[in-house]
């Protein structure tokens, strides 16, 4: 059964993409053309290594205790599993600080995932590159350059990257908010197919309580949506991101149709449902 919690404690912002959690650190960092985006070092790949036998044995189950996590659709992954070795893109509404964690859960590969940029400056740094995280840069061409190359690389190796297109997290809100390019972008550029995701909630229980969260959730995986190679990109973008939108608002249990918020993002602002 499908659940509105009706966050009021989070501050959320007028832009429907910007983020309201602070940032306490800045390492300064610059992502430009020099910077790694892709780490390959033994050193690096050896925590990684470490990472994922914690995140099975304990991070794992403790999540789905914590969110109450249901995960849903599994099957589409298995039905495609040619289709997703070849390399393959997820998007998603981003609505916890964990949800991460449970599309990590729920995926047949460790996952790259493309973030924030201060979140890589930030206190939590080193642990978002040690599960996949990827920093997008700001405001600096090369550097940009450099990003779209090595996220281009990651895929044709046949690697996962998941990433929210609503463009910042906003915790426990129901409506799918409007989506950028980016994802959409770099699909057509790799011509790599996208899995549309949705996070949805239900009802707290006992466990809610005791971690003080307001909704249980679930996690609903649908079908590849393909990228159709005979079609300019510049055609076939916003087509794609409605299409796409349309699909993330269906898994959340929203009929798109009632959804507040148009597919693409224009500089959109919050609305005030409730």
């Amino acid at each position: 059964m499908y659940y509105d919690p009706k966050p009021t404690k989070y501050p959320f912002p007028d832009d429907t993409s910007s983020h309201y959690l602070k940032i306490k650190k800045d390492n300064g960092i610059i992502f430009d053309k020099d910077y790694h985006y892709i780490e390959t070092s033994k050193a690096f790949k050896f925590t990684r290594f470490i990472s994922r036998l914690l995140l099975y044995t304990i991070v794992f189950p403790f999540s789905r205790i914590k969110c109450g996590l249901r995960i849903e659709g599994k099957k589409n992954l298995k039905k495609h599993k040619e289709l997703i070795k070849n390399g393959v893109i997820s998007v998603s509404n981003h609505i916890h600080m964990w949800d991460y964690i449970c599309i990590m859960k729920a995926l047949p590969k460790w996952p790259y995932t493309l973030v924030w940029a201060p979140n890589i400056r930030g206190e939590n740094g080193k642990l978002v590159r040690i599960v996949g995280g990827i920093p997008i840069p700001e405001k600096n061409l090369s550097g940009t350059q450099a990003f779209m190359k090595s996220v281009s690389k990651l895929l044709n190796e046949g690697n996962w990257i998941h990433i929210y297109a609503e463009g910042s997290m906003w915790e426990y809100y129901k409506p799918i908010r409007p989506f950028k390019s980016g994802a959409f972008s770099i699909a057509l550029i790799n011509k790599k197919p996208i899995i549309p995701m949705a996070f949805s909630y239900r009802k707290p229980g006992i466990f809610c309580k005791l971690f003080k969260i307001p909704a249980k959730l679930t996690l609903k995986i649908g079908e590849p949506i393909i990228i159709d190679s005979s079609t300019s990109n510049s055609n076939q973008k916003d087509e794609l991101i409605k299409k796409c939108h349309d699909e993330v608002c269906k898994l959340a249990g929203i009929d798109p149709k009632d959804n507040i918020y148009d597919a693409i993002y224009n500089n959109s602002k919050k609305i005030n449902y409730y």
